[in-house]
């Protein structure tokens, strides 16, 4: 079958070996292990290469091969996986703020997140957006501060929109705003189009990588590799020089193999 999900696949990737089953243990464990396992990566779009969100392709990509992806592939592979669990996922959108001054206007909706309701109410679920990685699923109540392992999020609430804030070493930071509609997979579809494609977004001219491992965050900017701990507190920060240090850093801390010599990714970064 075209759209067929494997499970065993998946769960294999991300290192989970416990029994799954759909509750807030399960949720939070494959959370954690997704973004351990599969990194933030935007790859494709830097090389102009086109980026498919069909299931077959996303599972090729992320599960199969030694790479990752950005919030439309990584949420669409983990609401798969939760949907072959058996939990309830509604697919939303958010508009990106992380960036943007606070007065500025809304941009489009450009990233992927995910709704999951449990017996225990609704929890927000995102493995997928690429400047502070959520490492677990937030608790859908406004004005609380959540902490897991990487980080202090809260959810808010004004004029029928919803944000999300992380906790940073200058303050609280918004991630983006979001409301509750559903989102059709041709809506994400146009999303990803303009994020892949377009020069206004980031992912045309940058490299963006990142992971959560238990006690670290890794991010690479192009030919910066910063490395932090809880709430963005910077561990260390250093240039990559050349294009064997970059291939040594996806390798080993991001555990990608990209999809063309690595000379040709070097070329294309700045400083």
């Amino acid at each position: 079958m075209p759209n067929e999900f494997h499970l065993d696949k998946y769960l294999a990737r991300i290192g989970h070996g416990a029994a799954v089953k759909p509750d807030l243990a399960t949720l939070t464990a494959l959370h954690s292990a997704h973004v351990d396992a599969i990194p933030f990566e935007g790859l494709n779009p830097l090389l102009r290469r086109p980026v498919h969100l069909d299931l077959p392709a996303v599972q090729a990509k992320l599960v199969d091969s030694r790479r990752g992806g950005y919030c439309f592939e990584q949420n669409a592979l983990f609401k798969a996986a939760l949907e072959h669990i058996g939990f309830s996922v509604t697919g939303l959108a958010a508009r990106v703020r992380w960036m943007s001054p606070p007065d500025s206007p809304f941009g489009p909706k450009v990233h992927m997140l995910l709704k999951v309701d449990l017996p225990e109410g609704p929890y927000i679920a995102d493995v997928g957006f690429g400047v502070c990685i959520m490492d677990g699923p937030l608790q859908f109540r406004t004005e609380i501060e959540q902490r897991t392992a990487m980080g202090t999020y809260r959810i808010g609430e004004s004029d029928g929109l919803f944000s999300i804030s992380a906790k940073q070493p200058s303050g609280w930071r918004t991630m983006y705003v979001f409301d509750l509609v559903p989102q059709l997979q041709s809506d994400y579809e146009l999303g990803n189009y303009f994020t892949s494609t377009s020069s206004i977004p980031p992912f045309t001219s940058t490299l963006i990588m990142e992971r959560v491992a238990a006690d670290t965050r890794y991010k690479l900017a192009n030919r910066r590799l910063r490395i932090e701990g809880r709430d963005g507190e910077l561990k260390s920060e250093r240039a990559i020089d050349n294009a064997d240090e970059l291939g040594q850093v996806l390798r080993e801390t991001f555990n990608v193999e990209p999809p063309v010599p690595i000379a040709e990714i070097f070329s294309r970064i700045g400083g």
